[in-house]
């Protein structure tokens, strides 16, 4: 398989009250075409900040990260924020939404920013209903952000970052605000967008999530400690098999 995104001894370290502090050391690793990865560890060993570094959200203080091909800290500020909006795709558990327009108007925005994008504006827009309609929140299309559910939010929020077909899709805690029957159906949607092709990097707390990925990074005081290949979630039938071996890995990783 083809590597989309590698890196390679990437530093991340803050300046605090003239402290400094290193919250990623030497990390290394390749995500390839098609995967779906997860990244797993406590409260503070650097998880967000990984994912935000390595996708560009973040600069990084030292080290070196390829994505498809392009090194992006030798990318200028404009073609990196290019390369953000239109081959890459961003989740988040807090779900960042513009009060003022509805949800429908949310989803496609991104795309109605993007110079690379080539549809019409109303294809764009008929493109983002398809993208609701496969996530089964068409009837909200009109509603303000305000008048739905969380679940329905956070699948909003799913359409919005692949309304420009990116590559790869950057999740944080994707379900980590929702309760289990909508963390389900997110993780589904995601699943099914992800064997159609879509690259998924995610950071999670929850197991039960992590189980459905191909492969999971703990990462510990800034370094991988260790990865746990779980393969491709094919069946149902096969989850509670999947989350044992999972859950014993990582009690000896010190989960």
């Amino acid at each position: 398989m083809k590597k989309i995104l590698e890196v390679t001894d990437l530093c991340k370290t803050y300046i605090i009250n003239k402290r400094q502090n290193n919250v990623l050391k030497n990390v290394s690793f390749t995500v390839e075409e098609g995967e779906m990865v997860a990244v797993m560890g406590p409260s503070g060993s650097g998880k967000s900040t990984l994912l935000y570094t390595v996708s560009g959200m973040d600069s990084m203080t030292a080290g070196r990260v390829e994505f498809a091909g392009k090194e992006l800290s030798k990318l200028k500020p404009n073609d990196l924020a290019g390369l953000r909006l239109d081959e890459m795709g961003f989740i988040f558990q807090q779900m960042y939404m513009l009060k003022n327009l509805t949800v429908l108007d949310n989803i496609v925005l991104p795309a109605r920013q993007s110079k690379a994008n080539p549809l019409s504006p109303k294809e764009k827009t008929e493109y983002g209903k398809e993208l609701m309609r496969k996530l089964g929140i068409i009837d909200i299309a009109d509603n303000d952000i305000n008048e739905v559910s969380g679940g329905q939010l956070q699948r909003a929020c799913i359409c919005r970052s692949m309304i420009n077909k990116p590559k790869m899709i950057f999740a944080d805690e994707p379900t980590g605000a929702l309760n289990r029957t909508s963390s389900e159906e997110v993780m589904q949607e995601l699943r099914k967008i992800n064997s159609e092709g879509t690259t998924i990097m995610l950071v999670t707390h929850d197991a039960k999530v992590a189980a459905k990925c191909t492969r999971v990074m703990f990462i510990v005081d800034g370094n991988i400690k260790g990865e746990y290949n779980l393969g491709r979630y094919e069946k149902e039938t096969e989850l509670r098999e999947r989350e044992r071996s999972l859950n014993n890995w990582l009690l000896e990783m010190g989960w």
